[in-house]
């Protein structure tokens, strides 16, 4: 098998039967995002803030695709974006460097200025090939692994903050990876994210398979100089649907330290117009004592939460076959603060979207959700 698997990878390197069908796809879309931020007085006064902030966000995403014969191509994600503000902002809503994923940094500043920030980036750019028994990708990509709909522990390629409503596409990174199919519903995925210094480069595989109507894998490998374990597990109880991950991280090394991750969550259709969702977080990284807070790991994206436990709640509702509208609350429990989240989206047609929100943040102060503003936005997404 090792024998087939390298003769397939060379044939793809290095015979031209490959670009014999040329054809190309394109795609993309245009968002913009005007945000209405209100920080509570006391951290503005502290981080020497203006109260009220307005921003905007646009950005125009382009995604070409081109494929050699049936089973090759080249994905491209190019984006330009930008953001206007008035003020500072303690917590950024745009990163311009590469993040721990990414080798190369494939970010270019336009403009850069008191109140205008214009980056162009390329997001996805990888190559992938398709055989009878797997296949491969080489290069920018998303590895989608877990099955939260909020939290995903075993992301541990593309972590996103549940909190960042402005955030539409989960960081791609820089990876090898190859599925090897194992029949139906079963397959191994195995990832290389290879680092400036090689030997700090992460690497896992993934198990993945059905018993009993439920879908599960297992994980392993290493991530920032830690071991890493762990599994999920998504099927039904009853009439409902029911999911959960686990992940270990332990230090490898003579001092060993170890933390788990881990969510447990439901979601059910009462009726076509009816759905509710609850999922719990366990984060053993954060810490219950909100003085010991991390907080500019938070701002530099090192970490996603500051504490240990988080309970989600959401209800939607189709009001009309274009309008729908969603309540969710997000609740740090052991430091009681959090944001309640309204969501209104109306597909004017097909490919053009309007969307209404507010997020409306609670807590006392020092404790996680106080360092966040109250936002109220409008965006508007035209998909081509």
């Amino acid at each position: 098998m090792k024998i087939k698997i390298i003769t397939s990878i060379l044939s793809v390197i290095f015979w031209s039967e490959l670009f014999s069908q040329f054809e190309f796809e394109f795609s993309g879309y245009i968002t913009s995002t005007p945000i209405y931020q209100i920080n509570n007085i006391d951290i503005a006064k502290q981080y020497n803030l203006e109260e009220n902030q307005f921003i905007d966000l646009s950005r125009v995403r382009l995604r070409p695709t081109l494929y050699f014969g049936e089973k090759t191509r080249l994905n491209i994600d190019y984006e330009i974006s930008s953001m206007y503000y008035f003020y500072d902002l303690l917590i950024p809503l745009s990163n311009e460097k590469k993040n721990s994923r990414q080798v190369i940094n494939l970010n270019w500043n336009i403009v850069n200025n008191k109140h205008l920030v214009i980056n162009h980036f390329i997001d996805r750019l990888y190559f992938h090939q398709e055989f009878d028994y797997g296949e491969l990708r080489i290069g920018r990509q998303r590895i989608s692994w877990g099955t939260g709909r909020i939290w995903n522990p075993n992301d541990l390629f593309n972590p996103i903050n549940p909190a960042s409503f402005y955030k539409i596409e989960k960081d791609g990174a820089d990876v090898a990876s190859f599925k090897l199919f194992l029949g139906d519903f079963s397959d191994l995925h195995f990832v290389f994210n290879p680092q400036e210094r090689f030997k700090e480069s992460n690497y896992a595989v993934r198990y993945r398979t059905n018993f009993l109507e439920f879908d599960f894998s297992l994980m392993g490998g290493k991530f920032d100089s830690q071991i890493i374990g762990g599994m999920d597990f998504a099927g039904n109880l009853l009439d409902a649907g029911f999911r959960g991950e686990f992940v270990f991280s332990g230090s490898g090394d003579d001092s060993f330290t170890y933390f788990v991750k881990s969510i447990l969550g439901i979601d059910y259709q009462f009726t076509p117009e009816l759905y509710a969702l609850i999922e719990y977080y366990y984060n053993g990284q954060g810490v219950t004592d909100k003085s010991s807070y991390q907080f500019n790991k938070l701002i530099t994206g090192e970490i996603l939460n500051l504490n240990q436990n988080y309970l989600f709640e959401m209800v939607s509702y189709l009001i009309t076959p274009l309008l729908n509208i969603s309540v969710s609350n997000n609740t740090n429990i052991n430091d009681s603060s959090g944001y309640i989240g309204l969501i209104g989206n109306y597909s004017l047609i097909d490919d053009l979207n309007f969307i209404f929100g507010l997020q409306l943040i609670y807590g006392s102060i020092l404790s996680e959700y106080w360092y966040y503003p109250t936002s109220i936005y409008l965006q508007g997404e035209y998909y081509f």
